[in-house]
């Protein structure tokens, strides 16, 4: 066990604000799975508590704890609904998540509450991964659960999502999608590619961009988003002529820069805790 003292981070609102699911809290203490190792984290007077063999450089990429935040805020900081988020979840960074395990965790996160989606991925993972600890595992690489059984699928109640993710998992077993690539492409043509995978629209392929592919312009735009923009922003000339979903995606980019995902979950995570707050 030891002690980080990163700038300017805050566990609880990174790990609870939803863009993660495979970690849990008990009390001061947050537990997850990330890659083969089982890591136990908490948060004394700003210090980083680590339990893990993990060094300190992979806490430092995880995080992402080298991000400017400071510049980061001034970027994003375009109205009194941001600055609001921001004053009121200052620390909360962005995760760089497995890209694999992120694919297929926001796959099955279609029409479904956290508590849901974080249930489907322990269910894929105790009857497909291995076992780390007691009641721990890690998530199954493509190749296993290309060729996972129909039977043990229907065990973890992935409903609808089945096939989805089974062509997906064999579209990256095979080489047909090369998930490194997507890291190369520009922002357009990587979302693009993740599209062509069967069940991935517009707001799951932005998730796993930002949350996976280092695509700090990806937008999604969820429920919560566009009663958001709907409320606070639908007088935007830009919805003159155009109020779909992807349409807001644009609208993020276009008024928050170039770091508009962070942005986006500022607002999400106000949004989920608060519902529509007052500005004035």
């Amino acid at each position: 066990m030891y002690r980080l003292n990163p700038e300017l981070f805050d566990l609880n609102y990174t790990l609870d604000c939803g863009q993660v699911f495979r970690w849990k809290r008990d009390g001061d203490w947050w537990t997850g799975v990330v890659g083969d190792q089982v890591i136990r984290l908490s948060q004394d007077s700003g210090e980083l508590v680590v339990d893990s063999e993990l060094l300190p450089d992979f806490f430092t990429h995880y995080f992402r704890l080298n991000d400017d935040l400071p510049s980061i805020y001034e970027s994003i900081n375009r109205d009194l609904l941001i600055d609001r988020a921001i004053c009121e979840y200052r620390g909360l960074r962005l995760i760089r998540q497995d890209p694999w395990e992120c694919l297929i965790s926001y796959m099955l996160a279609t029409a479904s509450s956290i508590p849901t989606i974080q249930k489907r991925i322990y269910l894929l993972s105790q009857f497909l991964g291995e076992e780390l600890e007691p009641g721990y595992f890690s998530f199954p690489d493509p190749e296993t659960l290309a060729n996972a059984d129909p039977s043990t699928l229907e065990k973890c109640k992935l409903g609808f999502r089945t096939r989805n993710i089974k062509a997906a998992a064999e579209e990256v077993a095979s080489g047909e999608l090369e998930l490194d690539v997507l890291f190369r492409l520009e922002y357009r043509y990587a979302r693009e590619r993740l599209m062509r995978l069967r069940g991935i629209g517009e707001k799951v392929a932005d998730c796993v961009l930002l949350f996976a592919f280092e695509k700090m312009e990806a937008f999604p735009v969820d429920t919560h988003i566009r009663q958001i923009i709907q409320h606070y922003h639908i007088d935007d000339e830009f919805f003159e002529t155009c109020t779909s979903m992807s349409c807001m995606g644009d609208w993020g980019r276009e008024y928050f820069g170039s770091y508009c995902g962070y942005a986006q979950q500022y607002l999400y995570y106000q949004k989920r805790v608060e519902g529509f707050v007052n500005l004035y």
